[in-house]
C-alpha cells in the first residue's frame, strides 16, 4: 500500500474546497435547512460516484476525443450552472411556507455532479496521481472510490450544516438577498475557475 496519507489529504482538499457542488449544497442548506437538503446531498454523492466511475474507466477521455464534444459538454455545464446561480440569487427570503418552494432534488444533485467540471478535474488528478494498492488495479480503483465516497460524504455534511447555520439570516430580506447573490457569484466563479484551470 502506498500514498494513503497524500491521497486522503488531497481528497479532502479537492472535494472540500469551494466549488459548484459544495457551494450549491451550502446554499441549499441555507435556503431550506439541513433536513430538507439531505436528499440533494445524497444525489450529489451518487453523482460523484458516477463521476469517479466515468473517470477511472477512461470513458471521459474517449468522450472528449470525439470531435466537437468538448464545446457541447462545456456549454451544457455552463448553462446549467448559470441557471443554478440565477435560482440562488433570486430566491425569496425564507418564511414559514418554505416547504412550498421548490427544493433541490436528488436527481438535481446527481445531474449537478455529472456536469461539474471541477469534479472531473479533481477525480482525474486523484486517480492518476496516487497508488493505494500496487499490482491490483481493480482493487486500487475500488478502494479509491470507497475512500473518496466517505470523504465526500463527510465534506458534504459539513457544507450542508454550514449553510443551514445561515438559515436565520435568510428571513431578513436585505441579508437574504446579499447572501444569495454572494453564493451565486461564488458558484459562477468556481465554475469559471474549474474551466480555466
Amino acid at each position: 500500500m502506498d500514498g494513503w496519507f497524500g491521497f486522503i489529504l488531497a481528497g479532502i482538499a479537492l472535494t472540500g474546497s469551494p466549488g459548484p457542488n459544495t457551494l450549491g449544497l451550502a446554499a441549499a442548506g441555507a435556503a431550506f435547512g439541513a433536513r430538507r437538503g439531505v436528499w440533494y446531498m445524497n444525489g450529489l454523492l451518487i453523482g460523484m460516484v458516477l463521476v469517479m466511475a466515468i473517470t477511472a474507466s477512461g470513458v471521459l477521455g474517449v468522450l472528449f476525443a470525439v470531435p466537437g464534444a468538448t464545446p457541447v459538454i462545456t456549454a451544457i455545464a455552463v448553462a446549467y450552472f448559470a441557471y443554478l446561480a440565477y435560482r440562488i440569487a433570486t430566491a425569496p427570503p425564507l418564511s414559514d411556507e418554505t416547504t412550498e418552494r421548490r427544493q433541490p432534488s436528488f436527481a438535481g444533485g446527481v445531474f449537478q455532479s455529472l456536469v461539474n467540471p471541477k469534479a472531473y478535474a479533481a477525480m482525474a488528478a486523484l486517480f492518476s496521481s496516487f497508488v493505494l494498492i500496487r499490482e491490483h488495479l481493480a482493487l486500487d480503483v475500488v478502494t479509491k472510490v470507497l475512500v473518496l465516497a466517505v470523504i465526500i460524504a463527510l465534506v458534504n455534511i459539513v457544507w450542508l450544516f454550514t449553510g443551514a447555520a445561515l438559515t436565520r439570516y435568510f428571513r431578513t430580506p436585505g441579508i437574504n438577498r446579499a447572501i444569495n447573490i454572494g453564493f451565486a457569484v461564488l458558484l459562477v466563479l468556481s465554475v469559471a475557475f474549474a474551466l480555466v484551470f
